[in-house]
């Protein structure tokens, strides 16, 4: 499916979400069950120039950033074209439903940008895997000092910088990648980044 990129300059208060009147209520809803029942591109571009000025006034509001709330539009309205066999009329308006669609992917991006923060943690840690300056004698010696300081931490712990710092894997994909939940992935990469730090103020 190619995105419908438009031009959504309008302000619009993303409180003012809803529909006018039932006839434009009853537009929406079936130019929604036209792109779940046939993928109708027309119906899809029209539902687009609709909602896109509202998504972008919520995303503004949200994120105060107008790449963002551009993000949000897009992805949000890639959402709809993919998933809406799954609305359900006898159980809401397709206002409604892209709505709800449009604040899931929004947490969904918080999410994702607090964890993004989070995988810059300790930067001061990361000449531990830096192979460019080993050919400098400190920090060759920086380097091997951590890496025996990483070498004693409890395996759990190990393992997650190693895969951080030496693998460059995200705490998400660590947390696929073991099975573990994001939440353990986190706890364990903190408690290991504080004794390495004791370690170091120790010596």
């Amino acid at each position: 499916m190619q995105t419908h990129y438009v031009e959504v300059n309008n302000q619009v208060n993303p409180i003012q979400n809803q529909p006018d009147n039932d006839k434009e209520k009853a537009n929406l809803d079936a130019w929604l069950l036209q792109v779940a029942s046939s993928q109708d591109k027309q119906a899809f571009s029209l539902l687009f120039k609709w909602f896109a000025p509202k998504i972008r006034a919520y995303g503004i509001k949200k994120f105060n950033d107008p790449t963002l709330a551009m993000d949000l539009v897009q992805e949000t309205m890639t959402l709809v074209w993919r998933k809406a066999v799954l609305f359900n009329q006898n159980k809401g308006n397709a206002s409604g439903w892209i709505f709800t669609v449009m604040r899931n992917h929004s947490f969904d991006m918080l999410r994702k940008m607090q964890s993004n923060k989070e995988d810059t943690i300790s930067d001061e840690l990361w000449p531990l895997f830096d192979k460019q300056v080993e050919s400098v004698e400190l920090d060759w010696l920086e380097t091997r000092k951590l890496k025996k300081a990483v070498s004693v931490l409890p395996p759990n712990q190990r393992v997650v910088v190693e895969g951080i710092y030496e693998q460059g894997l995200t705490q998400q994909e660590l947390s696929e990648q073991l099975s573990e939940p994001i939440g353990t992935i986190k706890s364990r990469l903190r408690l290991a980044l504080t004794k390495l730090r004791q370690e170091y103020e120790h010596e």
